[in-house]
């Protein structure tokens, strides 16, 4: 399904009509067969249109004609905009046709018998290709998740949150030769299991709970029998044949799981429900179970450590493959692979309840964020609420029950949804109101069925004992083993850097705020409910404008165009929607393409608006499926965010927030889709240090404050007239407003994971809480201290159901470095439009194209020619 581009050559149009009889031919052909093979009509065309050479097409003058700006665009503007589907890729295509740009050539006047048998026959074998298209292949050609090869996804260190964050030389006919080699039962029969189609794009149209159990079962049985064969070849194997067998083949067998459990996963964020938990509760104890006996392989621990002996060996490898090694031995050391007995028994049980625990965790947190609504019937309590919020207070009212919600006359529903309750929170001026719902918020899965409590002090105790377990005296030591960063005492001097740079100033501006409430009438001190509302009152009358007057400037639409953009100017690749060639699970849910020239490189799907009754929270980027050559496939992503949603036939209008936080994630995504890496463990942000895997994603933030790059989307969506200079402005001038609050927010948030992981101790039942930690620590890190009943912790999901558990600094670490990266596109001169593009190349041929295969800090110095210098991140927050 990845076909490449290429040009085609003119085509001069003829009149034919001695086609006529070939083409009657092919379609009697083609019932035939049809009726042989048992395939629908529709299926017949979708493969014909597969197997003709049109997708050159999409680079013809006519379909840039038919859109009016860049690559695929729908008659009536841009691709879904104001409401208007999209035009699919495939329909794009055969209107072009239909425009002229291709044209058969002449042929002779008379047609002979072997043309006509011809015609019949090609029909029939179109029809014999839609058949066997339609039985399940191999399951190799696509996965996600955990990397299989030392099953690190055990230790649920891997588990990408914020970005979801996670070959060898062979020829193509190597790989397939080692694909049929490894052959599993999921190939040896058809299936109508969604999750056991496994060729091309997952088939979410069709996927069911109760697909789950069976599918899952089979892939589980199968895996186990797979493995067992591979161990014992990989005891006689030396050599380079060592690393053929244990880790190419490890990504082969693993990958038919990888690939159905990581749908699983992806549904559970974004499509949650109850049927589904249960499914995934039910098999999670057996796929933790077998993964973690993988990753205790001592027969492939032992394969690997002597192929690292053997020099020779060893010197034939490319660094990325050494790196494969290094980090496989690591993680299968953190797995268990060294324990034994009792101890390895207990060291799995406890994999397979933090795992359990992770799971709980993050459904107690969607769970009571969803059970929070409050309805208001009196217009006069929303006064300060912005028309587009109380559209979708209004609309949210409605999905709950009350038919005739409008914006005017109501009912409204506000909720702990960002969406709803940011807004609630800045421009309110209820404060009773916005007292209810920042007690709530603050307290999300803290009490009832949904607490999260008990939780963290059993994760905090199971993630020490595992730590001990391998020879670390902390969790913090345990996970800084595979980070950039070489030790806590590392860590706590880039906190306590950025403490000092912020605390002061933070002091500042708080005072500030209070001075400009009570010049405007309020009286006492500003409580935690109020310090939202003044601050955004601040800004407007320093700034002269309202956030919400740039949201009609700033509609998806317009902001994927001018993202694409600056993606194709600084790193040379094209970004087209490819909408109706993947299923999706929501009608709001879009799939892009990646061209790299004429090459099709990646693919996206973009799930962009918030859902609360099904969709958690956040933003994050997670993988579909990863590069590889041995697989044969290209990498997939999912950008998911929680953006405001269209109300009624207004498009979504973002909030500049929204807008960078979809720059945040393509940033993520870019990385996993623009690697040149082969090597699938090490390709993309595989095998990345956990430290420096936001580099990329901040580095696109900055860009949202670049001239060229907003005046490329920030147009009134219903006008077209380009945001109006002075609100650029003062949009910049506004980048650093309590910049030094938010700075000090975001020391603390990763102090007190340090903190939690490496000081305190989970096991005194007579010392204090985790909340009694963080209350104590925000005295130090924090100028508004937390309310005593502040329950933050218990929707930490970063820390306690995903990867940054001891690693949430990496945001911080990782911002230096993205805005040194930042300040050599400065210094090049961001006028500069040749440097510019100069300088977006090396970054995508360093940082976004290496991937794994090299060290970050390498990788860093590759692209700047030094280490990154904290300077240019002080700077761009105004601390310097």
């Amino acid at each position: 399904m990845y076909n490449t581009m290429q040009p085609e050559a003119p085509v001069v149009q003829h009149s034919t009509p001695t086609w006529i009889p070939i083409l009657a031919l092919c379609g009697i052909g083609a019932v035939v067969g049809s009726v042989v093979f048992k395939v629908s009509p529709a299926t017949y065309a979708s493969e014909l249109r597969a197997a003709l050479p049109h997708s050159s097409a999409v680079r013809s003058p006519a379909l840039r004609t038919l859109g009016g700006t860049r690559w695929i665009k729908s008659p009536v503007g841009s691709v879904g905009e104001q409401g208007y589907p999209a035009l699919p890729l495939n329909q794009a295509l055969s209107s072009t046709r239909m425009v002229g740009s291709v044209a058969p050539a002449a042929q002779p006047a008379s047609l002979q018998l072997p043309t006509l048998v011809a015609a019949s026959m090609i029909g029939m074998a179109v029809a014999a290709f839609a058949w066997l298209r339609r039985r399940p292949a191999a399951a190799y050609n696509a996965g996600m998740g955990p990397s299989p090869v030392a099953m690190v996804a055990v230790s649920g260190e891997r588990h990408v949150e914020d970005r979801d964050i996670k070959h060898s030389g062979l020829s193509t006919h190597h790989s397939a030769r080692r694909t049929r080699r490894y052959s599993t039962a999921t190939a040896e029969a058809p299936s109508s299991n969604p999750l056991l189609i496994q060729t091309g794009l997952p088939k979410f149209g069709a996927i069911e709970a109760d697909n789950v159990e069976p599918a899952v079962k089979q892939l589980l049985e199968s895996l186990q029998a797979d493995f067992d064969k591979l161990e014992a070849r990989a005891e006689t194997a030396s050599g380079q044949d060592a690393y053929k067998e244990t880790v190419e083949g490890m990504e082969v067998i693993g990958a038919p799981l990888e690939y159905a459990w990581g749908v699983v996963s992806h549904l559970l964020g974004v499509k949650n429900s109850e049927e589904l938990r249960n499914a995934h509760q039910a098999m999670q104890p057996q796929v933790i179970t077998t993964m973690q006996k993988l990753g205790q392989s001592v027969p492939v621990y032992r394969v690997m450590q002597a192929l690292k002996e053997d020099a020779a060996a060893w010197g034939a490898l490319e660094e990325a493959q050494q790196r494969i090694v290094e980090s496989s031995l690591r993680s299968m050391k953190h797995a268990g692979v060294g324990l034994e007995g009792e101890e390895l028994e207990a060291f799995n049980k406890i994999a397979l309840e933090l795992a359990e625990l992770s799971t709980k965790f993050s459904n107690n947190v969607l769970d009571s964020t969803k059970a929070f609504a409050m309805t208001i019937t009196d217009k006069a309590d929303l006064e300060g609420l912005p028309d587009t919020a109380l559209g979708l207070a209004a609309q949210t009212a409605k999905a709950k029950g009350h038919e005739s919600a409008t914006a005017e006359a109501g009912p409204w529903v506000l909720t702990l949804d960002i969406p709803s309750y940011l807004p609630a929170m800045q421009h309110l001026k209820n404060r009773d109101l916005r007292e209810q719902l920042y007690r709530a918020y603050v307290t999300r899965a803290s009490a009832g069925d949904t607490d999260n409590s008990p939780i963290i002090t059993r994760t905090l105790q199971l993630k020490k004992q595992r730590a001990q377990m391998l020879g670390y005296k902390t969790h913090a030591e345990y996970s800084l083993a595979s980070k950039m960063a070489g030790s806590v005492e590392e860590v706590d001097e880039l906190s306590e850097l950025l403490r000092t740079a912020s605390f002061e100033a933070a002091k500042k501006e708080l005072a500030a705020v209070q001075a400009y409430a009570q010049k405007n009438g309020f009286e006492g001190d500003l409580a935690l409910w109020d310090v939202t509302y003044w601050a955004e009152r601040q800004k407007e009358e320093l700034y002269a404008f309202t956030q919400e007057e740039l949201r009609p400037y700033f509609s998806l639409p317009a902001v994927l165009d001018g993202l694409f953009g600056l993606c194709e100017r600084i790193f040379d690749v094209k970004i087209v929607p490819a909408d109706g060639e993947a299923e999706v699970w929501h009608p709001d849910v879009r799939y892009f393409k990646i061209y790299d020239g004429d090459e099709h490189i990646a693919g996206f799907y973009l799930d962009p608006y918030s859902r609360p009754e099904n969709k958690r929270g956040g933003a994050w980027m997670g993988v579909c499926q990863g590069k590889s050559q041995v697989l044969d496939r290209k990498p997939v992503a999912y950008l998911t965010c929680n953006g405001s949603p269209p109300v009624g036939d207004v498009p979504s209008l973002m909030t500049f927030s929204e807008v960078e936080t979809l720059f945040h994630e393509t940033g993520h995504g870019l990385q996993h889709m623009l690697t040149r890496v082969p090597y699938g463990e090490a390709a993309g942000i595989s095998n990345v240090e956990w430290d420096a895997v936001e580099l990329p994603s901040q580095f696109m933030e900055n860009w949202c404050y670049d001239r060229p790059t907003l005046y490329g989307f920030a147009k009134h969506y219903s006008t077209g007239e380009p945001l109006p200079e002075d609100l650029f402005e003062k949009l910049k001038a506004q980048k650093n407003y309590n910049a030094g609050m938010q700075m000090i927010r975001q020391t603390l948030f990763q102090a007190i994971d340090i903190e939690l992981h490496h000081r305190y101790d989970p096991d005194d039942a007579a010392g204090p809480s985790p909340f009694d930690v963080y209350q104590k620590l925000a005295v130090n890190y924090s100028v508004t201290p937390p309310l005593p009943e502040d329950r933050f912790l218990c929707s930490f999901g970063h820390i306690f159901a995903g990867g940054y558990s001891a690693g949430y600094y990496s945001y911080k670490w990782a911002e230096v470095m993205s805005a040194d990266a930042f300040a050599a596109f400065e210094e090049a001169g961001l006028d500069d439009e040749e440097a510019v593009r100069a300088v977006g190349r090396r970054f995508r041929d360093t940082v976004l194209a290496l991937g794994g295969g090299k060290h970050p800090a390498e990788v860093y110095r590759e692209f700047r020619g030094r280490d990154p210098s904290p300077e240019a991140l002080l700077r761009h927050s105004g601390l310097a």
